[in-house]
């Protein structure tokens, strides 16, 4: 009996330093969680070719170098066609390699849809920045232009590349909402543009919206598709995304006929719209990006009454895209913050 209680207390007094550097272990990890994911907080903007290259330059892939952008003899020359990956009404684009490195070749589809392929390259050339994807090069006259190559694909993948093996410790609150403030960050970039008050045209439902981006390998959202970008001058009619009737509840509330169903549809008596038509989609395209991972609900909740003034019907009573990224990146320090108490509440 006495060698059974000589055991236990032995046991104990080695099992309680056990217990305690397993806590300073757990406390360590989840400090080092904390300050990686501050810091790709605070890095909102990440060094990218963009900021590494003077104007009209890139660098993509394994280059250690920036270049000039390519021009019609370049292209001609040196990038090869390997697969078609994409196709829409106004152009084709493949899977290409340029000196070794993976490339993205978009192509004019057809003559009659010239002017918003040149539209999207004048945009892709204007906004070249953090939120948009690299441009490589371009040739005007033979209706091609190259651009950095993202194996993920577009925003639609999303779920389906986080549920990936490779990708499923990414599948986390942190990733979701660090690509929702990525879309909303890339609005408030747009309103603000250097070629002034633009509008995301296409993005008449939710799917067409999310074909709009690209998942990049580090899982941030680039704009890609900027085929239609019109321009907001104030004191003007305001901006139309397109010439037919727009139908359903993502499109914001002004963006529909007015009219009434009795009265047909014209394009000439349709009013025009501003930037704010873009707030009113941000909650639908959040709460897709945020999906049903575990912290998503505390994050909507966190978001509601955001979400309820973007989704205010009179244009000029929802924020600016500029007020709701404040608000994005707030409740992610807030989410962040919450994390690192729960840690040192079980110390």
């Amino acid at each position: 009996m006495g060698g059974t209680a000589v055991y236990g207390i032995t046991g104990a007094r080695c099992g309680l330093p056990a217990v305690l550097l397993c806590l300073a272990a757990l406390l360590c990890a989840n400090l080092l969680l904390y300050f990686y994911l501050d810091a790709l907080y605070q890095d909102s903007n990440p060094l990218s070719a963009h900021t590494q290259c003077p104007l009209r330059h890139f660098k993509v892939g394994t280059m250690t170098a920036c270049t000039p952008w390519l021009r019609c003899p370049e292209i001609r020359a040196e990038v090869r066609r390997v697969k078609l990956i994409g196709q829409g009404a106004v152009k084709k684009v493949y899977l290409s390699e340029w000196r070794g490195q993976k490339v993205a070749l978009s192509v004019l589809s057809s003559e009659q849809y010239t002017d918003d392929f040149l539209h999207g390259l004048s945009m892709l050339r204007a906004l070249q920045s953090t939120h948009v994807v690299t441009l490589v090069g371009a040739c005007e006259e033979d209706g091609v232009f190259v651009t950095e190559y993202h194996p993920l694909g577009s925003a639609l993948m999303l779920d389906a590349t986080l549920a990936q093996d490779r990708y499923q410790w990414r599948n986390s609150w942190h990733t979701r909402l660090q690509l929702a403030i990525d879309y909303v960050a890339f609005l408030a970039y747009l309103h603000s543009s250097p070629v002034g008050i633009r509008v995301m045209c296409d993005s008449n439902d939710l799917h067409k919206t999310l074909s709009q981006f690209l998942l990049a390998s580090d899982m941030r959202l680039l704009a890609n598709d900027l085929d239609a970008l019109p321009e907001v001058k104030r004191g003007s009619q305001g901006v139309k995304c397109g010439h037919h009737e727009l139908t359903g509840d993502f499109v914001a509330p002004e963006q529909l006929w007015p009219y009434g169903e009795d009265v047909q549809f014209s394009d000439e008596a349709m009013p025009g719209y501003d930037e704010k038509t873009d707030i009113w989609k941000i909650p639908d395209v959040t709460r897709f990006l945020l999906g049903n991972v575990l912290g998503s609900d505390v994050i909507h909740f966190h978001l509601f009454q955001i979400y309820s003034e973007c989704k205010r019907k009179e244009p000029h009573m929802r924020p600016t895209a500029l007020e709701v990224l404040s608000v994005y990146r707030s409740v992610y320090d807030s989410m962040i913050e919450s994390q690192s108490q729960r840690v040192r509440d079980m110390l």
